[in-house]
């Protein structure tokens, strides 16, 4: 029999569909989370700053779906290029299942859960910079070099204050971290991703 070949063009929805499987597991958690704030809006208090870790995780899952297009371009894919895309989205699934739990009952607040579990969520998150940028080389250097300088001390930038977020528990940082990093998020989108070339 005569074997048919694939091209990679062909391979690569196949990959999107699980991919997008992982990440509207994500969004669904954050969307439930939300939606049981809302229908038990007195069940336990909220904490501005783990609504707007929410908003960034909501944001970075969208916006993942979006720039994970570029893998489109790939002329070969590997077992291992695959289960490195999957491993990048449960990563991000994770991070979305930390923020709400199944339970609350041993928390009194969404703040009390969101400190006891930061080192969890602040050790994910520097992990999937780290990912980002594995994943922007699987695309090529072009795409890579696209980016500039700026990729290049934004990325160490962001492990360090996952670090420092670890350790610290002051608001005030917190507070600055999750703003600093919906910003530049917003930014980053409009002005490298706002198209998809």
């Amino acid at each position: 029999m005569e074997q048919q070949l694939v091209s990679a063009h062909d391979i690569f929805p196949h990959i999107r569909i699980v991919m997008g499987m992982v990440i509207g597991l994500g969004v669904t958690r954050l969307l439930s989370g939300l939606a049981r704030i809302v229908q038990h809006p007195g069940q336990y208090r909220i904490y501005s700053v783990h609504l707007a870790w929410v908003a960034s995780m909501l944001l970075l899952l969208v916006h993942f779906w979006w720039w994970e297009f570029g893998l489109y371009t790939l002329e070969t894919w590997t077992f291992g290029k695959y289960l490195f895309i999957i491993f990048y989205a449960v990563t991000l699934f994770m991070l979305c299942a930390l923020l709400f739990p199944d339970s609350m009952l041993d928390y009194t607040s969404y703040e009390d859960f969101f400190y006891s579990r930061r080192a969890w969520f602040f050790g994910l998150l520097a992990t999937t910079y780290l990912l980002d940028v594995i994943d922007t080389l699987l695309k090529g250097q072009e795409h890579f070099a696209r980016f500039g300088i700026e990729y290049l001390i934004r990325t160490p930038v962001f492990v360090v204050l996952c670090i420092v977020a670890i350790l610290v528990r002051d608001r005030r940082f917190h507070i600055a971290f999750v703003a600093g990093t919906l910003i530049y998020q917003i930014s980053f989108i409009l002005r490298l991703f706002d198209t998809i070339a």
